[in-house]
């Protein structure tokens, strides 16, 4: 399992390298209001890269005020490659970022 405090990491899927990092921590955006972490994609040796976007985690009572970012878990990166994979994100391709909105477990 991957530690909480680690930003950036490799993972293998399907027998393919790919590297992560984390673009942005759940914040607090004024035109949008709450958004989610993204944790930014890359297939190694290639150049386009996924944007995996998360959802806002609920806040489920007020012992912890604090946003708190969700664990960042090898199965939750994998499941986001799978993810990016299956809504046509071609690695090896140009062009500019896909973006995928993906639920908690990164599916």
């Amino acid at each position: 399992m991957l530690h909480t405090r680690d930003l950036a990491g490799h993972v293998e899927v399907d027998g393919q390298a790919f590297d992560w990092s984390l673009r942005r921590d759940p914040q607090w955006c004024t035109a949008d209001g709450w958004r989610g972490m993204s944790i930014a994609l890359r297939m190694v040796g290639a150049t386009r890269e996924a944007i995996l976007e998360f959802p806002m985690p609920s806040s489920g009572s007020n012992v912890q005020p604090q946003r708190q970012r969700p664990e960042i878990s090898k199965r939750l990166i994998e499941n986001g490659v799978r993810s990016a994979l299956e809504c046509g994100w071609e690695p090896r391709s140009r062009g500019k970022a896909i973006i995928v909105e993906v639920d908690a477990d990164g599916c």
